[in-house]
């Protein structure tokens, strides 16, 4: 029996899972780190603590392995997409690593679109202009850290990173790569185009490879750190998206994925690139039969979050002495309002957003306040807030991609029963929770099998997978969702103005 270690470093932490290749569980672990936020739009992180807590989930992994630790052959690597992260020629970082929720080159991301076919570069990459994206951040850091540019060997994602530490080489897989904004999906290389216009070379990136490609060794100490013979296969696999719908079982035409962790995203596999002619959604490659077409919103388990340490600090402490989670008593409080919040509306819109408006301007928005609304109400209002912003890609990705006949959900916030009964309110859908909990690390695990040659297909993720829980729509719930989400739109899209204008203001005071 062999097994595959599966690694999804994500945007706040690092986890590894071990499963035999008859899909048995025999390690899940798990190391945080922390975003640094020291300006509004500025998000940041250390690719040096990211890079420790790796060694630290796969170590901790292989160790309650225990005795079967024998059997591991090989390992895959998921990474969150869009990190940017300048190196030198010794591969250490220039700079901290900015990760997708990070928005302070949005004025070079608006110079893009004034001087530049928008429509055009999206055709060609699939991504949208927006600062979430390498072009908008390499403006950026060419303008405001000239002397760090100077300096500047590569710029790389942090899987790149930690690789690079791994096999002594730089490699990009083909899904991060297609996530960057200046891949082309069609030619499958570097945009030329579009290095032209950011006056840089093709060489300041690194090699692109399918994301089944696979390394037969890696470092001496690095094996040595991690208690793994130095000859393991290391599959270099994709990004957390798209492995999240590999690990819950949605590969299959018309199967939807809807995820909500720190972030947020909406997806559904295509047999060929796939792209919106209004630029609502992405698309980012999976293997090389397949991509992934979806939308990512940035407003999900973080803003949920917000109003935990901002409001909840009782509730937390409570949740401490009694062993619970924090989230589980304000998921109860929310439960005693009745659906729609009374009336409350809230547009989550804490850092900016992504699909499908694409607006980093966007700001946090509470609509509806009256002398009957409590804290319960506004956590309910959060977290309907959150599944409205889903909503809006579900609804795009129905006509961009062609009908969803299922929906599949993971991500933390599968764990409130009433966040999931929402979604299939909102969607009118009912929504399958597959038994597998840890989407993107499972997905790279079978992405691994898969390039491993253990299995001739990432479809047969199927044998592994199966539904634990179904959630049905209300239908009357589902209407009166269909209203709210009418205002909450017309709510967006009335304060065009005043959001770019609040946006300038907090960029000049910060």
């Amino acid at each position: 029996m062999q097994a595959i270690i599966g690694i999804d470093i994500g945007t706040t932490g690092c986890r590894a899972v071990i499963h035999r290749t008859d899909g048995t569980l025999l390690a899940n672990q798990s190391v945080d780190y922390p975003l640094y936020t020291p300006y509004p739009s500025w998000v940041e992180q250390d690719p040096e603590e990211i890079f420790q807590a790796v060694i630290a989930a796969i170590k901790k992994a292989v160790a309650q392995a225990g005795p079967a630790a024998h059997e591991i052959t090989g390992m895959c690597f998921g990474a969150a997409f869009h990190s940017f992260i300048p190196v030198d020629k010794d591969g250490n970082a220039l700079y901290r690593m900015l990760n997708w929720a990070d928005h302070r080159s949005q004025p070079y991301t608006e110079k893009l679109k004034a001087e530049h076919d928008a429509k055009a570069i999206y055709a060609r990459t699939g991504c949208p202009l927006h600062p979430m994206y390498m072009p908008s951040k390499i403006l950026w850091f060419k303008q405001e850290e000239p002397a760090l540019f100077r300096r500047t060997h590569k710029f790389i994602t942090i899987k790149e990173y930690v690789l690079h530490r791994f096999l002594g080489k730089y490699a990009v897989d083909r899904s991060l790569a297609s996530g960057s904004g200046l891949y082309n999906i069609h030619d499958l290389c570097w945009d030329r185009e579009l290095l032209a216009i950011l006056g840089i070379a093709e060489n300041m990136f690194s090699t692109v490879v399918p994301t089944t490609h696979v390394e037969q060794a890696i470092a001496p100490q690095i094996a040595s750190q991690l208690n793994l013979p130095a000859d393991i296969s290391i599959v270099i696999g994709a990004g957390d998206g798209m492995l999240s719908n590999v690990g819950a079982g949605a590969v299959n035409p018309g199967q939807l994925t809807a995820m909500i962790g720190t972030s947020g995203a909406v997806r559904l596999v295509t047999d060929r690139p796939t792209i919106d002619a209004q630029g609502r959604t992405w698309c980012y490659n999976l293997t090389d039969k397949y991509w992934v077409a979806g939308g990512a919103i940035n407003n999900g388990g973080i803003a949920f979050r917000w109003l935990r340490d901002k409001f909840a600090e009782t509730e937390q402490r409570v949740a401490e002495k009694l062993g619970l989670d924090a989230y589980q008593i304000l998921s109860g409080y929310a439960e005693k309002v009745p659906v729609g919040s009374g009336g409350l509306i809230l547009l989550p819109f804490f850092a900016g957003e992504r699909a499908p408006y694409w607006n980093a301007s966007a700001r946090g928005v509470l609509f509806g306040l009256n002398l009957n609304h409590d804290k319960r109400h506004i956590i309910r209002a959060t977290l309907e807030g959150i599944t409205f912003r889903m909503f809006s890609i579900y609804q795009a990705l129905n006509q961009v991609a062609g009908p969803v006949n299922e929906i599949r959900v993971s991500g933390s916030f599968t764990r409130s029963k009433l966040w999931v009964q929402i979604m299939a309110d909102v969607f009118g859908k009912v929504i399958n929770v597959p038994g597998e909990p840890e989407g993107s690390a499972f997905g790279a695990v079978v992405l691994g099998m898969h390039a491993l040659g253990i299995l001739k297909d990432v479809k047969e993720v199927g044998n592994f997978i199966n539904i634990k829980e179904r959630y049905y729509p209300d239908d009357s719930n589902h209407q009166r969702y269909l209203e709210l989400y009418a205002v909450y739109e017309r709510i967006y899209w009335n304060l065009q103005d005043e959001f770019a204008a609040i946006a300038r203001m907090q960029q000049a005071w910060q």
